[in-house]
């Protein structure tokens, strides 16, 4: 079977399971396990249906790291709890559900399931290097849109897109996101920074949609291409050639919040993703963390699953 490597948006799929699991879901001590068991179902679904022969939890070591909130200070602001000096800012994120945090990273030890964080970075960024960096077909799972960046036939990179739930994952090729946005995954970075993201506070160009994001990306290529085309004053029409004009200030520095790093200092070599089953000592580890989280059958799903793949 060819190796495949399956990256995961911890934090994004960590947020469904707790909204996906009901939060009466407690250990013996009264602590909520919702998120835990949630996300190791997760894990065991994806390991079942896409078989992979290597598995990365990718984690925000920053989720709003100071160099994009310096080009775009209203990135993720309105998320933001407490604003922390000389560290990440504190995220809104319910109190149910960062008690649980640790414990998914304790489980996840665990398992033998690596999780790999980079200091001033998103998951994102993590998933960009090791996406870009892979010998073999990769997997992201993700419930983030612009991840669809990376996806990339000619590399065999997908996005295994959670948006409408465990039940109806959807795989993203270039095909795929051609045909939702009318834009080549090479090109969803720039649309997404010409569209804006209320849901990460970029404003976008005012006045440009998704429709006349794609037509302009159509005609011209790229965001250079488009504002060349708009100071040239050709190839638009005056009403959009002025909104990209009023917007350059934002389009200079924009493409770098967006756009998702690629050469992080990280050696993937060095990261054992393989999935193996779980060892005498490992699984002994796993049954203990079962019994005093009340993980149950969500345990054992997930280490038979690992035992499998």
């Amino acid at each position: 079977m060819t190796d495949r490597l399956m990256l995961l948006d911890s934090a994004s799929l960590y947020f469904r399971a707790f909204y996906g699991v009901p939060d009466t879901v407690r250990a013996p001590d009264g602590t909520p396990v919702n998120a835990v068991r949630g996300f190791l179902d997760i894990i065991t679904k994806l390991v079942t249906t896409y078989e992979p022969t290597g598995l990365i939890a990718c984690w925000d070591d920053d989720w709003r790291p100071q160099w994009r909130v310096d080009l775009i200070p209203s990135y993720k602001a309105h998320r933001v709890v407490e604003v922390v000096s000389g560290a990440p800012d504190v995220e809104e994120v319910p109190d149910p559900l960062e008690v649980q945090v640790p414990v998914i990273r304790e489980v996840l030890g665990a398992l033998g399931i690596p999780i790999v964080g980079v200091a001033a970075h998103e998951a994102d960024d993590v998933i960009g290097t090791l996406a870009t960096r892979a010998t073999g077909p990769v997997d992201i799972v993700t419930g983030d849109r612009d991840l669809f960046q990376l996806v990339d036939d000619a590399s065999d990179v997908r996005v295994v897109y959670t948006a409408r739930g465990m039940s109806n994952l959807e795989v993203l090729t270039d095909a795929s996101v051609v045909a939702k946005y009318g834009v080549l995954p090479s090109q969803y970075a720039d649309f997404a920074t010409l569209r804006g993201d209320a849901s990460d506070g970029l404003p976008g160009v005012a006045g440009v949609g998704e429709k006349t994001a794609a037509a302009l990306l159509k005609a011209h290529g790229d965001l250079a291409g488009i504002i060349a085309a708009a100071e040239a004053g050709e190839g638009m029409s005056a009403g959009v050639r002025a909104k990209v004009l009023a917007a350059l200030p934002y389009l200079a520095v924009a493409p770098t919040v967006v756009g998702v790093v690629r050469d992080l200092d990280l050696d993937p070599q060095a990261v054992d993703a393989a999935l193996r089953p779980l060892g005498a000592e490992a699984l002994d580890a796993a049954d203990s963390l079962a019994e005093r989280w009340a993980l149950g059958a969500a345990m054992s799903r997930i280490t038979a699953a690992i035992g499998a793949a």
